[in-house]
């Protein structure tokens, strides 16, 4: 069943995509955001097109005004005048719809109408960027303009309207190089006639272009900012990630004896922790790999020896009449049945010790009490040997650690027992249990010959047995000393051995624990 951590770190639709795949994503959802900006553009420019047509139709209005209350021999220059300050062509018809007034009619033009043909390049990118634009939005195309305009009414079906309704009227229609074209017309009272303003609106398109060229300078340059950040992203955390995947698969797959973890030392991110954990773990599990082949070497070659040995005298036993020959034989094989059952048993517990330890729930366990409730046992064991144990016990609940007590029961009787067994005839064994600072010590003394200095270390390894003199062969596995040790650190503890304090003839073993709170 899946934990909770798994479920909220789980994706749902997203979960065959790849890392680089979301990076791209996500930066491409940000441009389609910006990209639809054109939906933007084409709302600012129907804007733009709705007021400038308003604008035409308010001075539509001014104009009649002005015209009915003006003069007959006035209105030719007043129009002149109007059309030049407003930029528009002003025309006047009468009400027979024939043209009676042109503001151009003695006056400069106040906009032209370009033929698309004779525009440069760059014009007719642009216009055809514009008709694109307009296709993507789905914008609606006003009329074309007839070109060159027509000063009859007939051409201009808002004026023949409003002459013909007595309202005002307005029209957008598209010039030739793609300009909004706007147009008002309204009646004029006294004079009974309608006028007629056009306007080029070029303005507007430049507007819009202006904007459009902004907007396109902001796209390419998010454009590139998001490649070069999906690169980024990609090599600092997609391209680790792949390389440390790979890592891993190798390790999985076990045929490289030597497989590279990078570290990335130079990373403190997530990145660089995740790095050197894997690092960590593969070296771990080389290691322990490493110590499981030698080991399964070392127990290989100590049941050949008992094995051989039973063999032999197993063999042997048919081919033997002499009574007395046969007892000793027999005693060969109890002696290595023995010895291999107290082998197997060794190993066992070795095999399984990291497991346990791992799974185990530690609890406060007193150092002290757990050695007046072996003591009994170890003076017993001890009677047999003529050898005193002596424990200086430290005040209750002083000395605790944090631990599996069954465990450390048999941490502390593997030295017990390896004292005893050195002890020479009448010699003591001292037990002390004491905190120091921050730490819970507990050491073992024994009289006897001592460990060589060079030797310190290397009896604490697998089947490595040096016996007392006098003690049968095969009587110790040799794992004691190794049980204890792992049983220690297993503790974040640890296990040493050293000479005694006061100088005499003997061993020192100490265990060093984290004292608990």
């Amino acid at each position: 069943m899946a934990r909770n951590d798994d479920r909220d770190l789980a994706l749902r639709w997203t979960g065959r995509w790849m890392l680089l795949h979301r990076i791209l994503a996500v930066n491409i959802f940000v441009l389609a955001i910006l990209a639809g900006s054109i939906f933007y553009l084409d709302g600012f420019r129907r804007r733009l097109t709705d007021e400038g047509l308003a604008n035409a139709e308010t001075q539509i209005r001014i104009v009649a005004d002005s015209l009915a209350l003006a003069e007959p021999g006035e209105r030719a220059d007043l129009l002149r005048r109007l059309g030049q300050h407003s930029r528009t062509r002003l025309r006047l018809f009468d009400p027979e719809g024939r043209l009676a007034l042109d503001s151009w009619q003695g006056a400069a033009e106040t906009y032209q109408l370009r033929d698309p043909a004779l525009e440069n390049w760059r014009k007719a990118v642009a216009r055809n960027l514009d008709n694109a634009l307009d296709a993507v939005v789905g914008a609606p195309s006003p009329p074309p303009l007839a070109a060159p305009e027509r000063s009859t009414l007939v051409a201009w079906p808002e004026a023949a309207d409003a002459l013909r309704h007595r309202r005002l009227e307005s029209m957008i229609r598209r010039a030739p190089e793609g300009t909004p074209f706007l147009s008002a017309a309204a009646p004029v009272e006294r004079a009974g006639g309608v006028v007629l303003l056009t306007r080029n609106a070029r303005d507007i398109r430049q507007v819009v272009r202006d904007e459009r060229t902004t907007l396109v300078i902001v796209l390419l340059v998010t454009i590139a900012v998001s490649v070069l950040l999906s690169l980024f992203l990609a090599r600092t955390i997609a391209l680790p990630l792949r390389r440390l995947a790979r890592a891993a698969h190798r390790v999985r797959l076990g045929r490289d004896r030597e497989v590279d973890v990078p570290t990335l030392p130079a990373r403190r991110d997530e990145i660089g922790l995740l790095a050197r954990a894997l690092h960590d773990m593969t070296q771990s599990l080389r290691e322990r790999i490493d110590g499981t082949e030698a080991f399964a070497a070392d127990v290989t070659h100590e049941l050949k020896n008992p094995l051989a040995s039973l063999r032999s005298a197993v063999d042997s036993l048919e081919k033997v009449d002499d009574p007395a020959l046969r007892h000793r034989l027999l005693d060969v094989v109890r002696h290595d049945v023995v010895r291999l059952d107290r082998l197997v048993v060794d190993i066992a517990e070795t095999s399984r010790l990291d497991a346990e330890l791992s799974r185990a729930r530690f609890e406060p366990v007193d150092l002290g009490g757990l050695v007046e409730r072996l003591i009994e046992s170890w003076e017993a064991r001890a009677a047999l040997r003529d050898v005193g144990i002596a424990f200086a016990r430290p005040r209750v609940g002083t000395a605790v650690v944090l631990g599996d007590e069954g465990r450390l029961a048999r941490a502390v009787d593997n030295l017990v027992d390896n004292a005893i067994s050195f002890s020479p005839v009448g010699g003591v064994v001292e037990i002390a249990a004491a905190k120091i600072g921050a730490e819970v010590v507990l050491s073992v003394e024994d009289e006897g010959a001592g460990v060589p200095e060079e030797a310190r270390e290397a009896i604490f390894e697998r089947f490595h047995s040096v016996r007392p003199e006098g003690e049968g062969f095969g009587q110790h596995s040799g794992l004691g000393l190794a049980i204890a040790r792992a049983t220690v650190q297993g503790h974040n503890g640890s296990l040493a051995t050293e000479g005694r304090r006061d100088g005499r003839p003997g061993a020192r073993f100490v265990m060093r624990f984290p004292a608990a709170g």
